[in-house]
């Protein structure tokens, strides 16, 4: 498998993304989904990945900062056919591994806090992230999960 910067223009990856928008839905009101849509994971603060297995998407997970020192990890899906094969780990790994790169000292993200989410909160908790208070523009909602990971020289820092 194998892990590009995309431009989020191939029908593949616009379906998968239509799905990952879909599938949330379903899961809390309107004002508790925080997934970019297409627009939001075209903009300037945001960097976009997908994970290819051969020609077949696998995936997919973008990067948005907040500032010099603080990223988050947004829109995060492995593709059905790709479940439990390791997807999310790569991507997850490569998120982290590109937030260093930038100067980064702190990742973080926002996710549901129903049943559905649980295992990418295990994801998460098992790669280092940390239950934090809301961060950016977000706010207290019983609907999210904040966590927040040091990462770069600040990891053997903590505060």
């Amino acid at each position: 498998m194998d892990i590009r910067l995309d431009t989020l223009d191939r029908p593949q990856v616009l379906a998968l993304l239509r799905e990952h928008l879909d599938s949330l839905a379903t899961t809390a009101p309107a004002e508790s989904r925080h997934a970019l849509n297409l627009d939001g994971l075209r903009g300037p603060d945001v960097t976009f990945w997908c994970v290819w297995d051969g020609p077949v998407l696998a995936g997919f997970g973008a990067l948005k900062q907040l500032d010099p020192l603080h990223g988050e990890i947004k829109s995060m899906r492995t593709a059905s056919t790709h479940l439990r094969r390791g997807v999310a780990s790569r991507m997850l790994q490569h998120l982290i591994d590109e937030a260093a790169s930038r100067g980064y000292a702190r990742l973080s993200l926002e996710t549901g806090a129903m049943a559905f989410f649980e295992p990418a909160r295990r994801l998460y908790a098992a790669f280092g992230f940390v239950p934090c208070a809301p961060f950016g523009e977000y706010r207290p909602d019983p609907n999210s999960v904040f966590m927040t990971k040091r990462i770069g020289a600040m990891a053997d820092h903590r505060a």
